[in-house]
C-alpha cells in the first residue's frame, strides 16, 4: 500500500505565484506564460490592442521576442504604430495594424482579424483600451481565443456591476464583476485577477487549472485603488480607502463633496424644527434638480 500523502489542492489564486514582469505592468508576463503552459494545445498566435509601440506595458511583447509567437498588434495612434513597426522591423511574425477597434461594422475585431492569417482559435487576446473594453469583447463572435486578458477599472469595488456607455472617447471603463458576468455569458471562466486585469480561459480548458472557487471576490486580492464613500447618520459624507484619482494623483477630500452645510450635519431627531425645515428645502431642491 502506498504511503504517499495525497497532493494538496492548489490555492485558488495560485497563478499569482508566477507573476513576473518583462514588459507587463502587474506580473502578467509570468502569469500568462504559466497559463499558456496549462493549455493542452497551442498555435502560437496572439492579439493585443491598444498596443502602443508593441513594448510599453505590453502583455504579448515577451511572447513575440522570447517565445517565437505570431502577434497581431493593433494600435489606433499612427505615431505609435510607426514606432511599433520600427521595433519589429526584423520580425516577420509581427503583424502591426493601425486601426481603432470598436463593436460595430468594420471596427469590430472580427472584421479586422479577417484581414490577417490568424487562426480562429488563437491562444491569447489582450484588450486594453481604457474605456470600451467590455463592449469590444462582447462583439467578438467569429474568433475564439483560448485565453483573454482584459483591463477593468481598479477604482471600482469588486461587487460593483458597471459598464460605461458604448461611446467612443468615453474613458470610464468597467468593473471586474461586469467582466465576470460577460465572460460567463460568452463561455469563459475567470482564472486570475491582477491589480488591473482579469484573465479568462475558454471553459473547456478550465478544469486543467484546478481552481475550485473562481468568483471575482475570491480571485481579486488587490483592492488598494478602491475608494469607499458612505454617509454618517449625521448626513456627513465620509471616505475610506485609496481616496485619490490614481491617473492624476489628485487626492479626494471629503469636505469637497459634502451635500449639506456643516450646520445641518446632525441626526434629524436632534435638530431644531427650523433646521429640519431647511433640510426639507434642500431635499426638495435636490429632487427637482436631479430628477431622472
Amino acid at each position: 500500500m502506498s504511503t504517499d500523502a495525497p497532493e494538496a489542492p492548489k490555492a485558488n489564486t495560485w497563478l499569482l505565484e508566477h507573476a513576473k514582469d518583462h514588459h507587463s505592468q502587474c506580473g502578467e508576463d509570468g502569469i500568462l506564460g504559466k497559463a499558456l503552459e496549462m493549455l493542452p494545445e497551442r498555435d502560437h498566435w496572439c492579439v493585443e490592442f491598444g498596443a502602443w509601440d508593441g513594448r510599453h506595458m505590453s502583455n504579448t511583447c515577451h511572447l513575440a521576442e522570447e517565445h517565437d509567437y505570431h502577434v497581431v498588434f493593433i494600435e489606433g495612434n499612427p505615431a505609435k504604430v510607426e514606432v511599433l513597426k520600427k521595433n519589429y522591423a526584423d520580425n516577420p511574425k509581427v503583424h502591426p495594424l493601425c486601426r481603432f477597434v470598436g463593436w460595430e461594422g468594420e471596427q469590430k475585431l472580427d472584421h479586422i482579424l479577417g484581414e490577417t492569417p490568424i487562426p480562429k482559435n488563437f491562444d491569447l487576446l489582450s484588450i486594453d483600451i481604457d474605456g470600451n473594453d467590455w463592449h469590444v469583447w462582447k462583439a467578438v463572435e467569429k474568433y475564439r481565443p483560448k485565453l483573454v486578458i482584459i483591463e477593468f477599472n481598479p477604482t471600482m469595488a469588486t461587487e460593483l456591476d458597471y459598464v460605461q456607455p458604448p461611446v467612443f472617447g468615453t474613458q470610464i471603463g468597467c468593473s471586474l464583476k461586469a467582466l465576470e458576468k460577460l465572460g460567463k455569458d460568452k463561455g469563459y471562466e475567470l482564472i486570475c485577477v491582477t491589480s488591473w486585469n482579469a484573465i479568462f480561459v475558454d471553459a473547456p480548458y478550465f478544469p486543467a487549472f484546478g481552481i475550485e472557487d473562481n468568483r471575482a471576490e475570491t480571485l481579486r486580492t488587490d483592492t488598494d485603488k478602491v475608494t469607499h464613500l458612505f454617509s454618517g447618520y449625521d448626513g456627513e459624507i465620509r471616505l475610506t480607502g485609496y481616496r485619490k484619482l490614481p491617473w492624476h494623483g489628485v487626492p479626494i477630500v471629503s469636505k469637497s463633496i459634502q451635500v449639506l452645510p456643516a450646520f445641518l450635519r446632525h441626526y434629524p431627531d436632534n435638530m431644531s424644527r427650523m433646521k429640519r425645515n431647511i433640510v426639507g428645502l434642500y431635499r426638495a431642491i435636490a429632487r427637482s434638480r436631479f430628477r431622472e
